[in-house]
């Protein structure tokens, strides 16, 4: 990643709708145990996310649930953990999705993040 992990952090814990989620649909606050909703878009249809905050540390961690319905988690409350680690030429981003209730969730999401986050990439990029 070639942002700042701060910005990087801020992008995961306010700023979603600058790279993932539909406008106007994020209802987020950085704190703990504190639950978040956003919507994305995926083939013309909507697919709200839910989750709460497990662990934050501004900068480096960000830790969470993740739950989606059909054609995502399919319900099972997953755990996204994000991890800002720098590097001589700019920031590693660590992600671990985890507990999928099967793999072809899994799978899903193995092969959906590296896009994402991509999409993360160029949109921080921008702002810097």
């Amino acid at each position: 990643m070639t942002a700042a992990p701060e910005l990087l952090y801020l992008a995961w814990t306010q700023g979603f709708d600058i790279w993932f989620a539909e406008p106007s649909s994020v209802r987020m606050r950085a704190e703990v145990n504190e639950p978040f909703y956003f919507e994305t878009r995926h083939e013309g249809t909507i697919r709200p996310h839910y989750g709460r905050f497990l662990h934050l540390e501004p900068g480096r961690l960000v830790e969470m649930t993740w739950v989606t319905g059909e054609g995502g988690t399919e319900g099972a409350e997953t755990v996204v953990r994000v991890e800002f680690v720098k590097q001589p030429r700019g920031i590693r981003l660590r992600l671990r999705h985890s507990g999928f209730a099967g793999e072809a969730a899994r799978n899903r999401h193995h092969d959906a993040w590296p896009a994402v986050l991509a999409r993360l990439d160029e949109r921080t990029t921008a702002t810097v």
